[in-house]
C-alpha cells in the first residue's frame, strides 16, 4: 500500500494546483482522477468556451470589414473548424498541466477515489484491479456538475447542457436558453453571433442576477434584446414538450406566459457540487456543500475541501488559490482564505466583470459612498477598437476615495478588472489610481477617468 503526505481527490482548477504547490514545499503527493486532469474547467468548461467565444469574435470583426476599411468577400462560420481549434487548445493545455504535474513528481492516478476512512482512499478503474493508498492529509477537490431541473421534458432529446453544446453537429438554426446567469449569457452571445435565432428565459427580473453591479445587468439586457436576442425574464420554465417541425417548445409561466421554440433547449441554470460518495465521511454540511473553516479545514482532522465542493463562488480562480491556501495548511501553514478581491467575469460580447462591493452592499454595510461613472463612448482605444458600448464604474467610500468595487462592461474587461482587483486588495484609493501614470490611448484610461470622478474632475467626459 502506497503512502503520501498528500492525496488530493479530483485534478480540476483547485486540485491539480494543489498537488503542484505541496509538491513545491517537498511533499509526496498522489492526485486522484476519474477523467480528466483540469477538470470541467479546462476541458468542458472556461477553456473551450472561451476559444469558440474566440472564434466567434474573429468572424464578427470579419463581417465588420468594410467598416474597419477593407473587404475579404464573404464570410461565413466553418464551426467543424471551430470545435477542432477549440479541441486542440484543451489538449494542449491539458497536457501542459499534465507534465507540469510528472515534472514536479505527483503521482497521477486515474480512477474512481472513494474515501474509506481520513487517510485511506481507494482508487477503482474501469477493467481494471484497484489500488488503496494511504495520505497523511487529504484535500477533497471533487467539483461540481451541472444541476438539472425538475421540469417536465428535461430529459427529451434535443435537451442539452453546456458540455453538449461545445460539440454540437453544426451551428443551431435556433436554440432556447434556460437560465440568464454566466453560463445562459455566454451561450447567448456566442450561438448569436455565429447566426442562431436565440431565446433566453429567466425566472428572475434580469440577467446576472447577484452575478454583476445591477446597473452593468441592465445594460446588457437592453444591449441584448437591441441585438436581436430575445430575453424573456420573470419567466419561471414550466415543461420542455416536443413542438412542430422536429423542435422543442418551453413553456414558462409568469407575467408574460408561453411557450419559445427551437431546434435545441440549453439548460443553464448553474451547477451543484458533486460531492457524491462522501456521506459516508460524516463531515459538516451546509446544505449541498462541505462546510471548511477560514483556513479550508473541514470538520474532520487533516481533512480539506476547496472549489465547488464548498461554500461561495464556482469559480476556477478562487479554486486554484484555494487549492494553494489549502496545500500549504495541509503541510503545516496557517493561511487563511481572503476573498474580498474575488473578480467575476462574464465572457459575453461585450464582457462583463466586477470586483468588490456593489452600490448596494456598501450601502448595506453603512458605507458612505460616491460612485463614479465613465462611458466607453468616450474612449479613444474603445473607438478604435470600434466597440464603444460599455462603462467603468467606481464604488469607493465618500471620505477617503478608499476603493470598495469596480464594475465593468465593454471590450477586454475581463482583463481590465485585474486594476480593480489589486486596490480593492489593498485598501487603495480613487486618487491612488487617478495618479497612476496610464499609457495612451489604452482601454485602462477609462478605469484612471473613472478615478478621477471621484473628486469630480474627469477630464474626457462631461456629464451634463
Amino acid at each position: 500500500m502506497e503512502e503520501y503526505d498528500l492525496a488530493v481527490l479530483g485534478g480540476g482548477p483547485g486540485g491539480y494546483v494543489a498537488a503542484l504547490r505541496a509538491a513545491q514545499l517537498g511533499a509526496r503527493v498522489a492526485l486522484v482522477e476519474k477523467q480528466w486532469i483540469g477538470g470541467t474547467c479546462l476541458n468542458i468548461g472556461c477553456i473551450p468556451t472561451k476559444a469558440l467565444m474566440s472564434s466567434a469574435e474573429a468572424y464578427g470583426e470579419a463581417c465588420r470589414g468594410e467598416e474597419f476599411g477593407f473587404s475579404a468577400g464573404p464570410v461565413s462560420p466553418d464551426w467543424p473548424r471551430m470545435v477542432r481549434r477549440k479541441q486542440e487548445i484543451v489538449d494542449a493545455l491539458v497536457g501542459g498541466v499534465e507534465r507540469l504535474l510528472r515534472e514536479q513528481g505527483v503521482r497521477m492516478m486515474r480512477g474512481v477515489g472513494q474515501v474509506r476512512r481520513p487517510g485511506e482512499i481507494e482508487v477503482s478503474r474501469d477493467g481494471g484491479e484497484g489500488e488503496t493508498l494511504m495520505a497523511r492529509k487529504l484535500i477533497l477537490a471533487t467539483g461540481s456538475v451541472p444541476a438539472r431541473l425538475p421540469v417536465p421534458g428535461a430529459d427529451l432529446a434535443g435537451v442539452i447542457t453546456s458540455t453538449e453544446a461545445l460539440s454540437l453537429p453544426e451551428i443551431p438554426v435556433s436554440i432556447v436558453i434556460v437560465g440568464g446567469g454566466v453560463i445562459g449569457v455566454e451561450f447567448a452571445a456566442l450561438f448569436h453571433a455565429l447566426g442562431s435565432r436565440v431565446t433566453v428565459i429567466e425566472m428572475l427580473p434580469t440577467l446576472l442576477s447577484g452575478q454583476t453591479e445591477p446597473t452593468i445587468a441592465r445594460r446588457l439586457l437592453a444591449l441584448f434584446k437591441r441585438r436581436g436576442i430575445q430575453i424573456l425574464t420573470d419567466s419561471p420554465v414550466q415543461a420542455i414538450e416536443p413542438a412542430e417541425d422536429g423542435q422543442l417548445a418551453v413553456r414558462f409561466g409568469g407575467p408574460k406566459a408561453g411557450r419559445a421554440t427551437g431546434q435545441w433547449v440549453l439548460l443553464a441554470a448553474g451547477r451543484w457540487p458533486h460531492a457524491r460518495g462522501l456521506d459516508t465521511l460524516g463531515l459538516r454540511r451546509e446544505a449541498r456543500t462541505v462546510w471548511v473553516d477560514e483556513h479550508l479545514a473541514t470538520s474532520l482532522p487533516g481533512v480539506y475541501a476547496i472549489g465547488d465542493l464548498i461554500p461561495g463562488p464556482m469559480l476556477a480562480h478562487v479554486a486554484m488559490v484555494e487549492g494553494r491556501v489549502a496545500a500549504e495548511n495541509a503541510l503545516g501553514g496557517s493561511r487563511a482564505m481572503d476573498y474580498r478581491s474575488t473578480p467575476a467575469v462574464v465572457f459575453t460580447i461585450p464582457e462583463v466583470a466586477s470586483v468588490g462591493l456593489t452600490e448596494a452592499q456598501a450601502r448595506e454595510q453603512g458605507a458612505e459612498i460616491k460612485v463614479s461613472q465613465f462611458p466607453l463612448s468616450a474612449s479613444a482605444r474603445a473607438r478604435t477598437l470600434g466597440q464603444p458600448e460599455g462603462l467603468v464604474r467606481l464604488v469607493c467610500e465618500a471620505g477617503s476615495g478608499r476603493v470598495l468595487g469596480m464594475h465593468l462592461m465593454g471590450p477586454r474587461v475581463t482583463d481590465l478588472i485585474a486594476e480593480g482587483a489589486l486596490p480593492v486588495q489593498l485598501g487603495a484609493t480613487a486618487d491612488d489610481l487617478a495618479w497612476t501614470v496610464h499609457a495612451h490611448p489604452t482601454l485602462p484610461e477609462a478605469v484612471l477617468e473613472a478615478a478621477l470622478g471621484w473628486s469630480d474632475s474627469m477630464i474626457h467626459y462631461h456629464k451634463r
